[in-house]
């Protein structure tokens, strides 16, 4: 029997864990995100780091660096927007990103070199542990929800359970660790997922790069829903943790696993380390903000009207307020 912790940190990163090979993203994959809605969405966030290069808040050979960049789409649309805004910037900005899995930083070098041969020099990291940098802009789209987590239970008696794992069963059993009963406490979680390993990244993170702006997108909200939010996506179908006969033997490493994320306590982590600058806030609000309407007009001004509606209704999708846009929510830090 192990716990659930172990049990999702395998499937997703153990050996021939759902993570370790290449996956489809989109219409192909077993999940949309925003990248693979629209490049305006990586359009938006190059505007944006261009906006804290030019109010002096980063340098202009900052390191822009991706974690969890999957196939590269993301890094190579803002670059390509950085291109088309700023095109100087390209000669003294960086780029990096940070994976664990080998076989992706090949997927990945291959791609950003397709799209820009010698003109972008790309590093890689194998762990944020080993990142040492004066200057970065890092961008994590999407990966809290993908951080290892407990999940927890109150009986009918008032007490605290954890789940464990045996043979793709998940049973409770009395919660023994004083780390999880006090994060409920503090956070009056009474049932739903506990991540403590948000902690370590932000203070790495914190400990490693001296002066950084930091951007998160990832569903979830401020505060714990206290109920389970646990679910696996195949071929965008959707199943609940615990709905009635799952195979989970069946879905193990073979399909994504993921849970809401709890921004109060990533806020908190940040706060921890003397951080101050931290706003939270909407995708859609947050994509307003750094310009992505102004980008739409600068395509309207130099494409035929039929591109043009075509990449609105993209974008539309990324601010859908009953959707994507309200859904995501984002965290943007500054150090």
């Amino acid at each position: 029997m192990i716990k659930f912790n172990d049990y999702f940190n395998d499937w997703l990163y153990g050996q021939d864990g759902y993570y370790s090979n290449y996956k489809q993203i989109g219409k192909d994959g077993d999940f949309f995100t925003s990248v693979s809605t629209s490049s305006f969405f990586g359009g938006s966030i190059a505007k944006k780091i261009i906006a804290s290069i030019e109010d002096g808040f980063l340098p202009s050979n900052t390191t822009i660096l991706e974690i969890g960049a999957h196939h590269g789409y993301l890094l190579a649309d803002i670059i390509q927007f950085i291109y088309t805004l700023k095109p100087e910037l390209l000669q003294t900005l960086n780029f990096a990103i940070v994976e664990r899995f080998s076989n992706l930083q090949e997927q990945q070098k291959k791609y950003i070199n397709e799209s820009f041969g010698e003109l972008i020099k790309l590093k890689h990291y194998d762990d944020i542990s080993v990142v040492k940098l004066e200057n970065a802009y890092v961008i994590a789209n999407e990966i809290f929800d993908a951080f290892s987590c407990d999940l927890v239970y109150t009986n009918k008696d008032g007490i605290l359970q954890q789940a464990f794992v045996s043979n793709h069963k998940i049973e409770f059993i009395d919660c023994r660790d004083e780390n999880i009963i006090n994060h409920c406490k503090k956070y009056s979680i009474t049932k739903g997922e506990v991540a403590l390993s948000y902690k370590d990244f932000v203070d790495t993170l914190c400990k490693n790069i001296t002066h950084f702006e930091f951007l998160t997108f990832d569903y979830g909200d401020r505060f714990p829903r206290n109920d389970f939010s646990a679910r696996v996506y195949e071929k965008h179908s959707v199943y609940p943790i615990f709905e009635e006969n799952l195979p989970l033997e069946n879905l193990f490493k073979n399909s994504d696993i993921t849970y809401d994320v709890h921004f109060n306590y990533l806020k908190d982590c940040f706060l921890n380390n003397g951080i101050l600058d931290i706003k939270f806030n909407t995708q859609l609000k947050s994509l307003v903000e750094f310009g992505i309407l102004d980008l739409l007009e600068i395509l309207k001004a130099n494409v035929e009207e039929k591109t043009y509606l075509k990449e609105t209704q993209k974008v539309k999708v990324l601010l859908e307020p009953t959707g994507m846009g309200d859904r995501f929510k984002t965290l943007n830090v500054r150090k």
